[in-house]
């Protein structure tokens, strides 16, 4: 049985579920649910602090588990990545009074307060920047106006929190963050792992691209298939009227508009765009 971690809570619960109920697999209705058997896919479901998933994940006790790119990196569990997953996108940034750093390196010997303890430490290691972490839990704006912290290490959307903080962006980012799908490092390929993995890229995909259909003269065919070249290639079937054929192909959903005036401008017609649910590539 595939034993599957996935977070409980917070900015990752609900979309992990909805792709994991897109790709056909049962979810739990009521929140209070620590456990889901699915048993129409032999699969059971833990319901856990996102934090918390890459160490049971590493352990060994679950298969694989869904949660954000930089708790695994902060948790050191020997946890992968194998499959990003889209959502719930965030920039792991540095943060200070203006005027204060302008690079990592003018942290040397000053105080720097996040969340992400685990991946500050080997952030700042690598670089051979010493700087001490101050570890705080939950948001950490306030840490330099408190006196807790010179420099601050947190994810950044806008940065409004940061600028009503009385603070600014500081150098590159730390760290670019989304949901991912981990497992065990160096486990073995697993039958079920797999069909997870194809039918989660299924959603993915089906949320970037959509189906376009089309008919279009043939001589404007060759045009027309460079505007719309498919994944491998598209479909091109006769119609009933000699000199037309139909085409149909993915596109890239946010380039739709785009392809269709395109495909408008060389003569296509009865352009349709079809979303699609589910697929395999």
């Amino acid at each position: 049985m595939l034993r599957v971690a996935v977070p409980n809570k917070g900015s990752l619960a609900e979309p992990a579920a909805d792709m994991l109920r897109e790709s056909g697999y049962r979810q739990r209705s009521d929140p209070r649910e620590l456990v889901l058997l699915d048993a129409a896919n032999d699969t059971e479901f833990f319901f856990l602090r996102p934090r918390d998933i890459a160490t049971y994940v590493g352990s060994g006790e679950l298969d694989v588990g869904i949660t954000g790119r930089d708790l695994l990196l902060d948790s050191g569990a020997p946890a992968e990545e194998i499959l990003p997953l889209g959502f719930a996108e965030s920039t792991f940034r540095f943060a200070a009074k203006p005027g204060s750093a302008s690079a990592v390196a003018d942290f040397a010997g000053k105080r720097v307060a996040t969340s992400y303890g685990g991946l500050l430490a080997k952030y700042f290691a690598d670089r051979g920047v010493d700087a001490e972490v101050v570890r705080l839990d939950g948001a950490v704006e306030t840490a330099v106006r408190l006196g807790v912290a010179d420099v601050i290490a947190d994810v950044v959307s806008t940065g409004t929190t940061l600028r009503q903080a009385g603070l600014e962006i500081v150098g590159e980012p730390i760290l670019e963050s989304e949901a991912v799908l981990v497992r065990r490092s160096g486990a073995a390929d697993s039958p079920a792992v797999g069909q997870l993995v194809r039918r989660m890229q299924g959603v993915i995909i089906a949320k970037r691209y959509v189906l376009m259909d089309y008919d279009i003269r043939a001589e404007g065919v060759e045009e027309a298939v460079r505007l719309t070249p498919g994944i491998e290639s598209p479909t091109v079937s006769p119609l009933h009227d000699k000199g037309w054929v139909a085409v149909r192909a993915m596109v890239p959903r946010t380039e739709t508009n785009k392809i269709m005036d395109e495909l408008w401008e060389i003569g296509a017609r009865g352009i349709l765009v079809t979303d699609i649910h589910a697929c395999r590539l």
